[in-house]
C-alpha cells in the first residue's frame, strides 16, 4: 500500500518522521563536530596552518549546520536535552536561543523575505534604503554579490547583529541582558580552552574559525531565498553538491526543508530524489546545478535589488525603523547606517542567516 499524498504531493508530516526518541545519525554527528572541534583546537600546532583553518571554518560551519537541525526538534523528543546540544557558543558572536527564536520566524512562509517580517531577510524597505549613505549603499550593494558575502558578508552580518542587540540592552530589556549574560560565559570557557588551555592566537581562532565559518554559512543562505509573487517560489534548491550539502546538512534542498522543516537532515536527499518534480513544480524551478553555477550567475553580480519588491514606495517608518533613525542621526559612518539599517528594516530586531546562520 503506498504512502498518501498531502495536497502539495509529497508525503504528509506523520508519514515522514521516525518513532525514535533518539535519532542516533544527529548523535554520531554531534559527537564528530564537538570531538572534532577539540581535537583541532588542542593539536593546532602540530598540524599545517591551512589544515587548521579549513578545518576550523569547516568545523563552525557545520556547528551552524547542527544548531539549525537542534531548532528543528532534532536529534531527540526533550527540548531541553535538543537546545544543550546546540547552545555551546563556538561561533562567539550568536547566542543560541535568538538564532532560534529568529529563525522560527523566518519558517512563517507566507512572509519569506519580507524584510519587515522575516528575520532572515537580506533586503530593505525603501524607506531604510533612502536613510543609507553612499557607502552604506555600495556596501549593500557589493554584498548583494556572492564575493561580497563570502569576504564582507561575514563582518556585516556579525557587526549589524552586535549593534542592534546592544541598542535592545542599552534600552533596558532585562532578559535580553540576562540572555546575553549566560552567553557570555559560555564565551569565556570557549576562549579559555582555545586561547589559555590550547595555547592559539585569538587572531587565528577569530579569523580562521569564526570568520571562515560564517562565510560558508552565508555561503549557503546566499540563493537560499529571493522574491517571487508566490511565496513558494522564494525558496530555492542547489543540486548536485555532496561535499557543500553534507556542511549544510542537506539544507541546500532547501524548498523540501520547508516544506517538511521537521524532516531530519539524513532523509531529506533520498526524499528529495523522489519527490524532485513536485518539488520544483512548488517553486517554480528555481534551482542551481551546485554552487560553482551560483558562482557562476553572481560571482560580480547582484542576486537581487536590495530594495524589496513590497516596500519600494517610501512610506512612515515603522516603529522599529524610526527606533533606527534616531541611532542613525548620531552615526557617521555610512558601514555602520548600512549595518543598523539591515536591522531597523526587520520590526523583530534580528537578522541572522546560519543562518547562521546565512547559518539555515
Amino acid at each position: 500500500m503506498s504512502n498518501p499524498s498531502s495536497a502539495d504531493g509529497l508525503p504528509p508530516q506523520s508519514a515522514l518522521f521516525a518513532t525514535a526518541s533518539i535519532e542516533w545519525q544527529t548523535l554520531a554527528l554531534t559527537t564528530v563536530i564537538y570531538g572534532g572541534f577539540l581535537a583541532v583546537t588542542w593539536f593546532w600546532q602540530s598540524l599545517p596552518l591551512v589544515a587548521v583553518v579549513a578545518l576550523g571554518g569547516w568545523l563552525i560551519g557545520w556547528h551552524g549546520s547542527l544548531q539549525h537541525e537542534v531548532i528543528h526538534g532534532h536529534p531527540t523528543r526533550n527540548r531541553f536535552i535538543n537546545d544543550a546540544i546546540g547552545w555551546p557558543p563556538l561561533s562567539l558572536w550568536l547566542p543560541y536561543a535568538i538564532y532560534r527564536d529568529g529563525h522560527l520566524l523566518h519558517h512563517r512562509d507566507e512572509h519569506l523575505t519580507d524584510p519587515i517580517e522575516d528575520p532572515e531577510s537580506s533586503y530593505f524597505t525603501q524607506a531604510a534604503w533612502e536613510r543609507m549613505g553612499r557607502v552604506g549603499k555600495m556596501v549593500a550593494a557589493w554584498n548583494m554579490t556572492l564575493l561580497g558575502r563570502l569576504t564582507i558578508g561575514p563582518f556585516v552580518m556579525i557587526f549589524s547583529f552586535l549593534a542592534q542587540e546592544l541598542a535592545i540592552v542599552l534600552k533596558g530589556d532585562q532578559q535580553r541582558a540576562a540572555l546575553w549574560a549566560r552567553h557570555a560565559i559560555g564565551v569565556t570557557f570557549v576562549l579559555i580552552w582555545v586561547v589559555y588551555v590550547c595555547k592559539m592566537p585569538p587572531w587565528l581562532y577569530l579569523f580562521g574559525f569564526v570568520y571562515l565559518g560564517a562565510a560558508l554559512s552565508r555561503l549557503r543562505s546566499y540563493a537560499e531565498h529571493r522574491y517571487a509573487d508566490h511565496h513558494d517560489e522564494r525558496t530555492a534548491v542547489v543540486e548536485n553538491s555532496p561535499l557543500f550539502g553534507l556542511l549544510f546538512l542537506y539544507n541546500n534542498l532547501h524548498i523540501l526543508h520547508h516544506k517538511r522543516a521537521g524532516l531530519p537532515w539524513y532523509r531529506i536527499p533520498r526524499l528529495y530524489r523522489r519527490h524532485r518534480k513536485e518539488l520544483l513544480g512548488i517553486n517554480g524551478g528555481l534551482v542551481y546545478d551546485g554552487y560553482l553555477d551560483v558562482a557562476r550567475r553572481f560571482f560580480l553580480k547582484s542576486h537581487d535589488d536590495p530594495c524589496h519588491p513590497a516596500h519600494r514606495q517610501s512610506s512612515t517608518p515603522t516603529d522599529a525603523e524610526a527606533a533606527g533613525s534616531e541611532f542613525m542621526r548620531s552615526d557617521t559612518d555610512s558601514i555602520g547606517r548600512y549595518a543598523h539599517a539591515q536591522h531597523s528594516a526587520s520590526s523583530r530586531g534580528w537578522l541572522i542567516s546560519t543562518d547562521a546562520q546565512e547559518t539555515s
